[in-house]
């Protein structure tokens, strides 16, 4: 194949749209990642991927804001850690500290609206761009296992599954980022009620507004993610436009 073969290929892989799975598909994915995302031993093990859209959202936001990102850290307590150059305040420190816990819901919602135009092999091919660039920053060996493992499972499906394989596992993850969302907003209120410093109370130290309210105001936005991202999952979301 040449290269003019192959750039055709994958250009035709990105432009494809494919057929929406049935709706018991969709609810069993729903169900599958309720359940990884609920039950403890699975989410210890799954975490570690919403770990990994929680500090790629403050590393674009930091990018974003004119900071100068250091490195990214994964842990296998599922923590992690990014860090980035700048005035330890100001807007720019604010938005990169907000960054975080909103970004696995805004991914899994990002997620959704592509699997809705049916855009599955784009949805995944992002994904996969996503954490190549990630990987760039990345400085200890557990998170560059992590990310190196999280790309090549999303890699192997794009490129090896089935349609039927590549839906499945397409609409499972875009469950698991909006659920898993709304579970972090969870553990961040029991963090936070510890004083531990947690992103709250950066944002509390930084703002001078209560810890409590960034709290409330995760929780609404991974809510509300959650209902508008599982109404576009479920395919009852209004055609633009329609009378």
């Amino acid at each position: 194949m040449t290269v003019a073969e192959s750039v055709s290929s994958v250009a035709e892989r990105l432009t494809l749209v494919s057929p929406h799975p049935p709706l018991w598909v969709v609810l069993a994915t729903a169900g599958a990642a309720l359940l990884a995302v609920v039950y403890p031993p699975l989410w210890r093990i799954l975490r570690t991927a919403v770990t990994i859209a929680h500090e790629l959202g403050h590393a674009v936001v930091a990018v974003l804001t004119g900071r100068t990102l250091r490195s990214i850290r994964l842990h296998s307590d599922t923590s992690g850690v990014t860090v980035s150059r700048g005035k330890p305040y100001g807007l720019g420190m604010i938005l990169t500290t907000m960054a975080g816990y909103p970004a696995p819901s805004a991914l899994g919602l990002g997620c959704a609206a592509l699997l809705a135009e049916g855009r599955l092999t784009l949805m995944l091919w992002l994904v996969v761009a996503a954490l190549a660039v990630l990987l760039v920053m990345i400085r200890n060996l557990f998170g560059l296992l992590a990310v190196l493992c999280a790309g090549a499972v999303v890699f192997a499906v794009s490129w090896y599954g089935t349609v039927v394989q590549q839906g499945v596992f397409g609409y499972a993850v875009a469950w698991f980022l909006l659920f898993g969302g709304m579970r972090t907003i969870a553990e961040l209120q029991r963090v936070h009620m510890r004083g531990d410093g947690s992103d709250a109370d950066q944002l509390a130290y930084l703002t001078r507004i209560p810890g409590l309210f960034w709290v409330l105001l995760f929780g609404a936005g991974a809510l509300a993610a959650l209902i508008f991202g599982g109404r576009l999952l479920l395919g009852y979301w209004p055609s633009m436009g329609s009378a």
